[in-house]
Order: structure tokens, then sequence, then C-alpha cells
């Protein structure tokens, strides 16, 4: 067998088993953190959150900067705006028993893109920063209420 064929092997046998492909980690929470090297390298979200069979899985509704009377938090402020929301994902997260560290999704709807800043300063007080959840963030022109600036969902699993 030649040299060139048997490191073409070596190749192909590595990648077929998953190896050196990825980076990936576990977590306290026994989620498996994956990003594979055959996509780009995310920046503050993971591409693929496994979770072991056997949990709780919530799925929150959008939430958006409303206090607990229903009234907006922050009108006209982006930043301020994202702290309610990510606090009122925090609330419904503990009312089911759940937290941050549960979460494995979440989709965040703007409506100015250039806020990312103050986005993910508000997020990052919550998430786990080195494990954090698959994402998906999009520009949207408006939101159900007007003077709403962003909504975030948020699915989490709770080990049983």
């Amino acid at each position: 067998m030649s040299r060139r064929f048997a490191c073409s092997l070596a190749l192909f046998a590595l990648s077929a088993s998953g190896c050196a492909l990825a980076d990936e980690a576990a977590s306290a929470n026994g989620f498996r953190y994956l990003n594979p090297s055959s996509l780009s390298k995310p920046t503050g979200y993971t591409h693929v959150v496994e979770v072991p069979s056997g949990g709780r899985t919530l799925y929150l509704s959008g939430q958006i900067a409303l206090d607990a009377q229903g009234k907006l938090v922050g009108a006209g402020d982006f930043a301020r705006q994202a702290e309610q929301v990510f606090a009122n994902i925090d609330a419904a997260l503990k009312a089911s028993g759940a937290s941050f560290a549960n979460v494995v999704r979440i989709d965040m709807y703007v409506t100015d893109m250039s806020q990312l800043a103050a986005l993910r300063a508000a997020r990052d007080k919550y998430i786990d920063t080195k494990h954090p959840p698959a994402s998906t963030l999009v520009e949207v022109s408006r939101l159900a209420r007007d003077g709403l600036l962003l909504e975030v969902e948020a699915t989490a699993v709770v080990p049983h």
C-alpha cells in the first residue's frame, strides 16, 4: 500500500469517526456542545447542543420588555428592553424549576441589528458564555406591539 493511500485512508477513518473534526465540550448539566470544524467558528452561540434523553423540555414563548403589570419597560431604550426581556426569561425558567443553565436554544428577534452589543451584554449576564446555547438572531421590521425593540424565545431541558 502506498504511503499516500495509507494517509488518505487514515484521514478518512478519522473523519468517519468524528475525531478531530469538532470543538466539543460537555458541561455540568450533561449537555454536549459541538462546533463542527466544517462550519464557521461561532461567536456567542454553539452550532449543536446535544441533550441526552430523559428530561423535561420547556418551550418559552417569546418574551418582550413588559413588566409584571404589563407595562412597557425602556421605551426607545434597546439596552433596557434587553435587560427586561432576559429578566423575564429568567423568571419564567425559575417558575418552571429551571435556570439559564438548562437553556439549549434561544431565538432572538430585533428591530435594529446595530444594537447587537447591547443584546449580547444583557444575554451574557445570564447564559454560560463558555457553553452558549444554540441561537438564531433575526432582524425584523416590527414586533407584535408598538414600541417593542426585541423578542426572545427560549428552549430549556431540565434533566430528571
